[in-house]
């Protein structure tokens, strides 16, 4: 099934995507619902598929970017958090910040939450997750390195695009994850590539803190990161989800 939320003229609601049709739902994904209008999807925009309360990401969780980076396997996941005003829907623009001179992006499989978790284990993870989508974590690379820790440079408001749907019948140990700049394929790699997968992380992260339905966990990018600029069209496609396809655009 793939979940969405839309705007429909002053509808704002979550739907299930059929076809070229969106089912609106009554309830939410993240616990009953029962079907309701159909709306045709040209019309409809389409919204982040969630309002996480957090967002979650790792750090350095792919075998390739690290090899890229000359850097050593993690023995734990890195994690730091980007704040949810940083959320994007598909086709927003991505803001560059007046502030920075290299702004990059980073394709990522990102996991949502569908039910309250804390202390569950690798085993358990599957129960709590709902689904998975594309993102983009989209990082002021120069003030990154500036700052010494990534606070500013991930937490740009349009910085987490988002989307466009969380599909819930989807094995995500094998996926093609790529990322097109103006057409052009920056990233290339498979899910396959993960040093940690998205059981281990889930578990890991709800040792930390509890995490609430909706919430977002960003499981890290492959090879191939680099800067963008204002005009560029920037694509993370993810084989199984979809393309979520943003502009970038003066701040």
């Amino acid at each position: 099934m793939k979940f969405l939320r839309f705007q429909y003229q002053d509808i704002n609601s979550y739907g299930v995507l059929q076809g070229e049709s969106v089912i609106a739902i009554k309830g939410s994904p993240f616990g009953e619902f029962e079907f309701a209008k159909e709306y045709p999807l040209p019309e409809v925009e389409i919204l982040a598929p969630c309002a996480p309360s957090k967002i979650i990401a790792v750090g350095l969780n792919y075998v390739d970017h690290a090899r890229e980076l000359n850097m050593q396997v993690p023995e734990e996941p890195v994690l730091f958090m980007k704040p949810p005003t940083s959320l994007l829907s598909p086709e927003g623009g991505i803001a560059y910040p007046s502030v920075s001179e290299q702004v990059d992006y980073e394709a990522e499989l990102a996991v949502v939450i569908k039910k309250q978790a804390r202390f569950v284990s690798e085993e358990q993870a599957d129960g709590v997750i709902l689904g998975y989508t594309c993102a983009n974590d989209v990082t002021a690379r120069d003030l990154q390195k500036k700052d010494g820790q990534w606070t500013r440079a991930k937490g740009f408001d349009t910085f987490s695009p988002l989307g466009p749907y969380v599909v819930t019948d989807l094995d995500p140990s094998h996926l093609k994850i790529e990322l097109f700049l103006n057409g052009k394929k920056k990233q290339s790699s498979s899910t396959s590539n993960m040093i940690f997968t998205c059981a281990r992380l889930v578990s890991f992260v709800s040792r930390v803190m509890t995490l609430v339905p909706g919430d977002v966990i960003m499981t890290g990018t492959p090879a191939g990161v680099g800067p963008m600029g204002v005009g560029d069209t920037v694509e993370v496609v993810i084989e199984g989800i979809g393309t979520l396809k943003n502009l970038v655009v003066k701040e």
